[in-house]
C-alpha cells in the first residue's frame, strides 16, 4: 500500500519563528488536535488544498496537545483554527472551517490577495 504524501508540515514551538514567521510568502498555521473529530474531516480536503498550492503558499500543523504555548500564543479557543500569516504578521484566520474544497480554498487563500510579495 502505498504511503501518502504529507503537504502539511508539522511545526513545534522551537522551530516555529523561522518556519513561519520569518519566511517572505504567505503562510497558514493549522491549529488542530489529533483528538478533535472536525480536525480529522478537515485533514485530507487540507492536504489537497496544500499540495495545489504547492510553494506559492506554506501550510504548517500545529499539534495544539504538544505546543500548549504556541495555542496560547495565538489564543486559540478551538481546532481546527486556521491562522494566516504574512511576513510575521497574522493577516486572517478561519475557526472550525467548513471541510469542503471550496470553502477550505478560500479560506487560506483569500487573506493574502492582493499583496505583493515584493513588498
Amino acid at each position: 500500500m502505498p504511503v501518502a504524501m504529507d503537504f502539511v508540515t508539522p511545526v513545534t514551538a522551537e522551530n516555529f519563528n523561522e518556519l513561519v514567521l520569518r519566511t517572505n510568502i504567505p503562510v497558514v498555521a493549522e491549529f488542530m488536535s489529533y483528538g478533535c473529530e472536525h480536525c480529522r474531516l478537515l485533514e485530507p480536503v487540507l492536504q489537497k488544498v496544500a499540495e495545489k498550492l504547492g510553494s506559492r503558499e506554506l501550510i504548517f500543523r500545529v499539534n495544539i496537545a504538544t505546543e500548549q504555548t504556541l495555542a496560547d500564543r495565538y489564543q486559540i479557543e478551538g481546532t481546527p483554527t486556521l491562522v494566516m500569516f504574512w511576513k510575521g504578521v497574522e493577516i486572517g484566520r478561519a475557526i472550525g472551517p467548513d471541510p469542503s474544497m471550496q470553502a477550505l480554498w478560500d479560506a487560506v487563500t483569500s487573506p493574502f490577495e492582493g499583496l505583493s510579495q515584493n513588498g
